[in-house]
């Protein structure tokens, strides 16, 4: 006899992989269908099992709640913020995410905004295109990375994957984390102002939510200096954006590289006007090749659970346990 077809509330766009993935063995609920959707939800809170395809979704402990059988949310992105894993954890719900697809994507990214922001590359391409070259040449670039050490605020996956990267181009790595990694030979600080202020680039790779909130303030931009450097390849919400503005206009800092920002898509217009920023759109994974596995995996954590499986990637807070049958 044919095992019973688990029941799953897809909520956020209807990505091919994650539907197609999703249909072929489960009932799928598509909240991105229903007309109403607070009626729908309220329709399907029988449900075990919520599938998120977007972390621009916002899941919080109200809207959980509103699932008494609730076991898991599989969600889209290495980031989860957007989900209330305090509530998660102590209701007993896992929350999944999609890391590790998506790590050397993200590494390549960092280094490609880190090699725009240093030498001038967006800008020398406007440059170009305006016709300027036609007359004059672009001027030398102020910065190189011969020269410089990048001081790693954060130090997971992705922030060993950009490591590696820079070990290639002969650039100097140190880190700040709470805690050491022993297995790395980077030095580490466990003071984040001290470790600031002896590097010239401060390459910021840790994940969002309150902890982390507004981390690299004025303090930390200061002691980073006149000729220092900011990427961000993090959260929006780990830079105090206001105190970026304000050392950037007021040249407390050389320059920065940005993909993220506070309330995306929408960029202060200051950080725009500003010629010796690197602006990227969140573009960090954003390949088709990465993407598809991240939907993937959205899909394969969902297909564990229903399988009687532990998912594949729970987030370290809401580890799985082995529920009863019903």
């Amino acid at each position: 006899m044919e095992a019973e077809r688990k029941e799953v509330l897809l909520i956020g766009p209807l990505k091919p992989v994650v539907v197609k993935g999703l249909d072929a063995a489960c009932t799928v609920h598509k909240v991105a269908e229903a007309k109403d959707r607070d009626a729908f939800i309220s329709a399907h809170s029988h449900v075990r099992a919520i599938a998120c395809s977007d972390t621009r979704e916002s899941i919080p402990g109200n809207l959980m709640a509103r699932f008494p059988r609730l076991e898991i949310v599989s969600s889209f992105g290495v980031g989860y913020d957007h989900m209330d894993v305090k509530w998660a954890a102590a209701h007993n719900v896992v929350l999944t995410n999609t890391p590790g697809v998506l790590t050397e994507e993200v590494a390549d990214t960092a280094l490609g905004l880190l090699l725009c922001t240093v030498r001038e590359f967006c800008q020398a391409e406007r440059y170009l295109r305006a016709g300027k070259w036609l007359r004059q040449g672009y001027p030398l670039s102020k910065t190189t990375l011969r020269n410089r050490t990048v001081g790693m605020v954060g130090m997971g996956a992705i922030g060993q994957a950009i490591a590696r990267r820079l070990d290639a181009f002969g650039v100097p790595v140190v880190y700040h984390t709470r805690q050491p990694r022993h297995e790395l030979r980077y030095r580490h600080y466990p003071n984040l102002l001290e470790m600031t202020r002896a590097v010239d680039i401060l390459l910021v790779i840790i994940p969002g939510g309150p902890a982390t909130q507004n981390m690299i303030n004025a303090e930390v931009l200061d002691a980073l200096g006149r000729d220092g450097i900011l990427i961000n390849m993090a959260r929006g919400s780990v830079v105090d954006e206001a105190a970026l503005i304000k050392a950037l206009k007021e040249k407390r800092i050389l320059s920065a590289g940005l993909d993220v920002y506070a309330k995306e898509p929408e960029v202060p217009e200051a950080l725009i006007e500003m010629d010796n920023v690197v602006l990227f759109p969140h573009v960090g994974s954003g390949s088709v090749h990465t993407r598809e596995k991240m939907d993937q995996l959205v899909v394969d954590n969902i297909l564990a659970w229903a399988t009687g499986k532990p998912p594949l990637t729970p987030v370290p807070e809401t580890p799985w346990r082995a529920r009863g049958k019903d």
